[in-house]
């Protein structure tokens, strides 16, 4: 039997879970237990980037591969995934530890960003592909996705992303080497590589998302001064 807060947040969703204790793994931060959402993260990612690509696909039927990636670089960013995991309302929901939730975690686009997506996999692993993309779709019904959506502001990745993708390179590769730290302040070291040019910077952030964007800023700076110096 879930929580009221919870069985309210499944009714958002529109999934009711088979397996219970995905959703409350989903909604676990690392700082609050052990068996946290960074695995659901990671393969929630994945499940959102092929969701809103299909959307996108059928949508804007008669726009080039450019202007699909750019399109889905700004659904699939920070800040947007935080707009949906506050209409959702994860905060009310989300398991942080005490030092966590006092310093404001329950409000910290980088935790509610993971953690929708590590709800997204959750829906993924309790019954298919069919039911995350169908859950995602609803997250973006509402949004008025065009191809002149502005891709001001954009964050390092999506910025990197972008770059690659106009010269027809394939994505980077993001790998966490390390953390640091107690469970509720950890810092995690990320590695970026561009493998097609032999090219890796690290980064560190309070998030494994934090560190991969600062990762992801360090190689971009490293081909800007790549460029200058050619």
């Amino acid at each position: 039997m879930l929580p009221p807060l919870l069985s309210q947040l499944q009714d958002r969703l529109q999934h009711t879970f088979s397996d219970a204790s995905l959703l409350q793994r989903a909604i676990t931060h690392r700082s609050f237990s052990a068996d946290h959402n960074e695995r659901l993260e990671f393969l929630g990612d994945s499940v959102l980037n092929l969701a809103v690509s299909s959307l996108l696909y059928r949508r804007l039927a008669d726009q080039p591969e450019g202007d699909l990636s750019r399109v889905r670089a700004n659904l699939v960013r920070q800040e947007s995934l935080h707009g949906l995991a506050l209409r959702l309302k994860l905060p009310e929901v989300l398991r942080l530890g005490e030092g966590e939730s006092k310093s404001g975690g329950k409000q910290r686009p980088s935790i509610l960003a993971d953690a929708l997506e590590a709800v997204i996999g959750a829906v993924y692993l309790d019954a298919g592909y069919a039911p995350a993309e169908a859950l995602v779709h609803r997250l973006f019904e509402g949004m008025d996705v065009n191809p002149q959506m502005q891709a001001a502001a954009k964050d390092p990745k999506t910025a990197l992303q972008e770059w690659l993708q106009g010269r027809k390179m394939k994505l980077p590769v993001y790998r966490v080497v390390g953390t640091v730290g107690a469970a509720h302040s950890q810092t995690f070291d990320v590695e970026c590589t561009i493998p097609e040019l032999g090219l890796t910077e690290r980064g560190t952030g309070g998030s494994r998302r934090a560190g991969e964007q600062a990762a992801a800023a360090a190689l971009l700076a490293a081909l800007k001064k790549a460029k200058k110096q050619a």
